[in-house]
């Protein structure tokens, strides 16, 4: 079996394996995830933050970039453009996002790109990922493509249940500095 293939596969067990967590339960360890974010170094000094927006299904960001915003940092968001180019855009609230070309909510086409040497810290999703920082994305290629170019340190956002240690990884994924679930992560 191929990579991708291994990968579409794994996809398919973890998404339906999410499903069965309830709304109560994903609301919770998005609380505890948060918590471990905002207990980090790393996002304590950061002053330019790379945040995804999550989806229903995954941890929930919105805390995280509510919070960065009313402590004075810079918040950027993905925006999608032609496969696989991903922008970080600044935004300055949640009210600023509109669902863009994959329906994920996102910043208008208008606001300009921000210079990925600005970031500080990213803050990126998966379906799972792996202790070792593995990360298994939704199949785009737009975040490891994204990723790829940047220096600061990247931290994934996963729900404990939803941990494997058989991500496979090709060489063109990036590996995380540091995965964050409700349980475990705020080490550095």
């Amino acid at each position: 079996m191929t990579c991708e293939a291994e990968k579409q596969a794994l996809r398919k067990a973890v998404r339906e394996k999410a499903r069965l967590l309830s709304s109560a339960c994903r609301d919770a360890a998005s609380r505890s995830i948060e918590r471990q974010v905002f207990s980090l170094d790393a996002y304590r000094r950061a002053k330019v933050l790379f945040v995804y927006v999550s989806m229903p299904g995954e941890p929930d960001t919105r805390g995280v970039i509510e919070a960065a915003l009313r402590a004075g940092k810079r918040v950027l968001a993905p925006r999608c453009q032609k496969k696989p180019r991903m922008d970080a855009v600044e935004i300055h609230g949640l009210h600023a996002l509109t669902p863009g070309a994959l329906g994920i909510p996102e910043p208008d086409q208008s606001a300009p790109a921000a210079r990925p040497e600005e970031i500080d810290l990213a803050i990126v999703p998966c379906v799972s990922a792996s202790r070792r920082g593995g990360r298994l994305g939704h199949g785009g290629g737009y975040y490891d493509a994204f990723l790829s170019g940047l220096r600061c340190k990247k931290i994934c956002l996963c729900f404990s249940a939803l941990l494997r240690e058989d991500i496979p990884m090709a060489e063109s994924d990036v590996w995380m500095d540091q995965v964050i679930t409700e349980e475990e992560g705020a080490r550095e």
